[in-house]
């Protein structure tokens, strides 16, 4: 009896310093910068990659999300991060993205779409919702002063709320 608790103990201690060096080895990251585990990491990411809410739930119902945490934290490169490739593309092609969504379709907003995970069939619903919150972010007054990140953030916003009702 004894025995087992010690083993127990032993273990949470173990887990626990694995998991503080894992994380003092990823701090030059800033915080927040990581894979949210349980979203991007884990059984329920593997199983729905594109679908945020159902992948959370999964990672829950599986373990309480432990293996998704262990995951983010021991390993975070092996978790999927669809939204920072998102937010890269976003920042690199504003411009293109800017004119494709005034024109209603272009090559970058099919390709934004595709890295969304956005099926084809839904992508139309997706580009009206994008165009509507978009025009609103550009008319408004502060646009003018606000920086490329800064619109880039927006843009990523009205893309990310937009598409989390695509399916596969």
């Amino acid at each position: 009896m004894i025995y087992k608790k010690q083993l127990s103990i032993l273990l949470t201690v173990l887990t626990l310093g694995l998991s503080f060096s894992a994380i003092a080895g990823h701090g030059h990251q800033k915080a927040g910068s990581g894979p949210n585990p349980y979203r991007d990491c884990g059984l329920g990411a593997a199983i729905f990659p594109n679908h945020h809410i159902p992948a959370a739930i999964s990672n829950v119902i599986w373990d309480l999300g432990t293996t998704a945490v262990t995951s983010a934290t021991m390993s975070p490169e092996t978790c999927s991060n669809i939204h920072a490739k998102t937010a890269k593309f976003i920042i690199d092609n504003y411009p293109n993205l800017i004119e494709d969504i005034a024109k209603g379709d272009g090559e970058h907003l099919v390709a934004v779409l595709d890295i969304e995970g956005c099926a084809s069939h839904a992508q139309a619903s997706v580009i009206a919702d994008v165009r509507d919150s978009i025009s609103q972010t550009i008319s408004a007054a502060s646009y003018a002063q606000k920086d490329l990140s800064e619109k880039a953030s927006d843009y990523y916003s009205a893309l990310t709320s937009a598409t989390a009702s695509c399916t596969i």
